[in-house]
């Protein structure tokens, strides 16, 4: 299984993404699920994926391949990021489309994606791309997207963010997300990728990674299980 978050603020984007791949119990790895696309000054692009290993990882490389080769349409000469998530959804159901008519096993091939970033002139955006191609953007109220194993990590992501949230704070609630998820579910789990992006930097943003022995990553767990055990005991008593 698979968890990955997006959070859109004022003031930037945040990504972040669990490594932890498993295709049965002998088969248990670790794979980047976060893809960066960046041309510095003009556009930068996150893909978060979830799903079926073949197929994310055919998807990224056909997009790698499109802007290599300047195949039309790609990444690099998109106008508007509703074009670029179009993009990408087009060629997701291209692959899985591909995939299925060659197995036989009926394996499958599905995957979902959170796809976000800025083009120059062009305000932030994040949209989450379904297995069909189509897409959906965040709300107002909840600016965060969520694909994989989602329920976990959800309530502090309710409680916390809004559009006015600050982006380091946006980030240390993504990694809580995160550390949430991976204590209660086995399928998901570190090394855990984090991506902070400032609105029109248009650069590759601040990647960090977190191994679950990673001083910051284990004092942020057990900051956030002593406050939690501090806002119990704070809660009202009963008459």
């Amino acid at each position: 299984m698979t968890y990955c978050v997006a959070i859109k603020t004022d003031s930037g984007l945040v990504f972040a993404s669990d490594s932890l791949t498993n295709a049965g119990i002998d088969h248990v790895s670790t794979y980047s699920k976060m893809h960066t696309f960046v041309h510095p000054g003009d556009r930068m692009f996150v893909l978060l994926a979830a799903g079926n290993l073949a197929t994310t990882q055919s998807v990224v490389k056909h997009l790698r391949d499109d802007c290599r080769l300047g195949n039309q349409p790609c990444l690099s000469t998109a106008h508007s990021m509703s074009e670029a998530v179009d993009y990408v959804g087009n060629v997701s159901a291209e692959v899985q489309r591909a995939q299925t008519v060659r197995d036989t096993a009926n394996t499958n091939f599905e995957a979902t994606f959170i796809f976000g970033g800025q083009i120059a002139g062009q305000p932030p955006e994040i949209f989450m791309i379904y297995p069909q191609g189509n897409h959906i953007h965040e709300s107002a109220a909840h600016p965060f997207l969520q694909i994989g194993e989602t329920k976990y990590g959800k309530p502090i992501l309710d409680r916390v963010i809004r559009a006015d949230t600050p982006l380091e704070q946006a980030a240390r609630c993504a990694l809580v997300s995160i550390n949430s998820t991976i204590r209660s579910n086995l399928t998901v789990g570190p090394p855990v990728e984090l991506l902070i992006y400032s609105a029109d930097m248009l650069d590759g943003g601040r990647r960090l990674l977190f191994s679950e022995d990673h001083p910051y990553y284990r004092a942020l767990g057990d900051a956030w299980n002593e406050g939690l055990r501090k806002a119990l005991n704070g809660l009202p008593a009963f008459e």
